[in-house]
């Protein structure tokens, strides 16, 4: 399953909880279950979820043949990026949808169980149109990262009542080369730059969404919050994070495609798929304090996005790099 099918559901909920945090910062969050709320978020999320599934639908499955209920065992497939991404996925889906509940006015155990059946009905919904196509599969590998991903949410709730380990994306945006590459029989040539925006789109919207080789994936841990006595120095704020990316991927398992009927093959020594492995600083927006509602609900929508800084890259080829400001 592409990693931006994985990605587009919680964007999604990420604008529409834009709505609910700002009446939040304005409107006391009730003791018990408020009817109206309750009802109110009932209606707009299921309207919402069934919009975006038969949305999803039409834009990457309607035009491919539908099978019988198949799995498919694509791990492995771009590096493992898509598994991550369903990680993150499930993770931030349950986020939400637990601060959504938390709005409706019931308790943080109620609101926790919410939020991952919330999570799991979303992604279990992509992994069922995935069976019957014949493109994709029902994957046992994406329910075991779905599953990890409501699991790293619910579990943190119950132990600490708070989210001291984040899921974070950020893209970096990098660009790809037009010079020409030949095809295998010579007669037609492509380039990474054509081929890059067939995969991944050339909007830079489309390319955060779905450009694997600029994407990574973080968790990243509140420092303070591992600390039995920290120091007056340390900000609340400061988190460490790990990250996880790919490059030089042009296919899901190897880099050869078809292209006008004609067939390219990538050399695996000059274009060699490999993993990268950060080490970074970021932030977690939802300890910084202050006095505005509106500033601190602004916050809590935008942390899930990465904080460009430094960072430590190690890749599966041995290269260790050093990256003054990554993003």
């Amino acid at each position: 399953m592409n990693l931006k099918i994985s990605f587009f559901l919680p964007l999604i909920f990420v604008a529409f909880s834009s709505f609910s945090q700002e009446r939040l910062a304005f409107l006391e969050v009730p003791d018990s279950l408020h009817q109206g709320r309750f009802w109110t978020c009932l209606a707009t999320g299921t309207t919402i979820y069934t919009g975006l599934s038969i949305g999803l639908y039409d834009a990457w499955y309607s035009d491919f043949e539908l099978v019988g209920f198949h799995t498919f065992d694509d791990r492995g497939e771009w590096e493992d990026m898509d598994k991550v991404g369903h990680l993150f996925s499930a993770y931030t889906a349950a986020n939400i949808s637990f601060n959504g509940a938390l709005w409706t006015g019931m308790d943080r155990k109620a609101a926790t169980w919410t939020a991952v059946g919330v999570g799991t009905v979303i992604q279990s919904t992509i992994e069922l149109m995935d069976a019957f196509s014949a493109k994709w599969g029902f994957s046992w590998a994406d329910i075991g990262y779905n599953t990890l991903g409501v699991g790293l949410f619910a579990g943190q709730e119950f132990l600490w009542h708070e989210q001291r380990i984040l899921m974070k994306v950020s893209s970096s945006f990098g660009g790809y080369t037009d010079a020409p590459i030949l095809s295998v029989d010579d007669n037609s040539t492509s380039s990474l730059r054509t081929r890059a925006g067939d995969l991944y789109g050339m909007g830079l919207g489309e390319r955060f969404l779905k450009d694997y080789n600029q994407q990574t994936i973080w968790l990243s841990a509140n420092i303070a919050s591992f600390s039995f006595n920290p120091p007056d120095w340390l900000p609340k704020w400061l988190n460490l994070a790990v990250g996880y990316g790919a490059n030089n991927m042009f296919g899901g398992f190897e880099n050869s495609w078809t292209e006008n009927d004609a067939s390219f093959i990538l050399d695996e020594s000059q274009y060699p798929r490999y993993q990268q492995f950060y080490l970074s600083f970021d932030i977690d927006l939802d300890r910084i304090k202050s006095k505005s509602r509106f500033v601190k609900s602004l916050l809590h929508i935008l942390n899930w996005i990465k904080i460009p800084s430094p960072a430590l890259e190690i890749t599966s080829k041995g290269n260790l790099y050093f990256h003054p400001l990554h993003y």
